[in-house]
């Protein structure tokens, strides 16, 4: 698409500057003619030029015995200074479209991912990538994109523009410094590829060790594998489609409970809310209030699991809170945490 709207330019270009050869070839007869028989070559192509770059010096050819001429004047000019409009116009846009513009803009972007801080990358953005990067969007979390592929990135970019990307290798260690790995709140390593997932997740963790890996995988076998290249969990899609296709046989209602949250408008999903490290023992009532945009189904704290806690549970540091909530109830929640 960029090089077929780089090619319409150059072509309009090469329109304008034929266009432009010939409105002083056009004048520059004119001249002549008009201002026969002391008018010269040069003071003919002279008064073109003037009248065209409007720098209006005076009549070198003397039309003061001649309104027609003043007239042909006003068509020259009319005609030479929309065409040098037009030149300029295009070239502009040619710029902006090159590789000057590729460089600037790639900077810039550059300087927006360095301003962030608990993003997360999303190493790949095929099929898998893709719908990682729409769920991260639906639940109002900022990402980074790291693609190689280029006609994968623009297929991207075509429905997303103004998403934070690097046209890089996932895998390279200054693609991922570049993406914020060391402020990073987590890595997905979702290229089709096995083994590229496996060196993401071991560049990832050799980078910073405490950063979240989520690796791709479609040979489970490999599990072992991307657990010691550092991958902290493991997602095979085609293990996960199997045990799908289960549930929808043998548990119908919850499947389609699941389903139609995973739809909805409002971004509902289940989350989960780490309380920081310091944080006083604190019972569920007063910890978690009762509201419309979330509801807690579980909490996860030392290993073992309390499902439906009671209102007067205490509550640890370094719990997890499991909740069913909406982006802006998860995002209260937080904020009413400190976490």
């Amino acid at each position: 698409m960029k090089k077929v709207l780089q090619g319409t330019r150059f072509s309009g270009l090469r329109y304008g500057a034929g266009l432009l050869l010939l409105v002083h070839l056009t004048g520059t007869l004119g001249y002549m003619y008009l201002g026969r028989p002391s008018a010269t070559w040069i003071d003919s192509f002279y008064m073109t030029f003037i009248t065209v770059a409007t720098i209006g010096y005076g009549e070198t050819v003397d039309l003061s015995t001649h309104p027609m001429g003043r007239l042909f004047t006003v068509f020259i000019a009319v005609i030479g200074i929309g065409t040098m409009s037009y030149m300029f116009s295009t070239f502009v846009a040619l710029l902006l479209e090159s590789d000057l513009n590729v460089a600037l803009r790639k900077k810039r972007m550059e300087k927006e991912i360095a301003k962030l801080s608990g993003h997360y990358i999303v190493c790949g953005i095929g099929r898998v990538g893709t719908n990682v990067a729409n769920e991260l969007i639906k639940t109002k979390r900022n990402l980074v994109v790291i693609e190689s592929n280029r006609q994968a990135l623009d297929r991207w970019l075509e429905h997303h523009p103004e998403t934070l990307h690097l046209h890089e290798d996932a895998a390279d260690d200054d693609a991922l410094r570049t993406a914020g790995v060391m402020g990073a709140a987590g890595v997905f390593a979702v290229t089709g590829d096995d083994s590229h997932n496996l060196v993401i997740s071991m560049s990832v963790k050799l980078l910073h060790p405490q950063s979240r890996v989520v690796a791709r995988l479609h040979d489970i076998r490999n599990a072992k594998k991307a657990h010691r290249a550092g991958a902290d969990e493991i997602v095979s899609p085609d293990f996960t489609g199997g045990m799908r296709i289960v549930s929808a046989m043998v548990r119908p209602h919850a499947v389609n409970f699941m389903d139609q949250m995973l739809r909805s408008d409002e971004g509902l999903r289940v989350e989960e809310v780490i309380l920081p490290p310091n944080f006083p023992p604190t019972a569920v009532s007063e910890l978690v209030p009762k509201s419309k945009e979330y509801i807690l189904m579980a909490t996860h704290e030392h290993g073992k699991w309390v499902f439906n806690p009671a209102d007067e549970h205490m509550v640890k540091a370094g719990a997890a809170l499991v909740l069913m909530a909406s982006p802006d109830g998860r995002a209260h929640l937080e904020k009413l945490l400190k976490v």
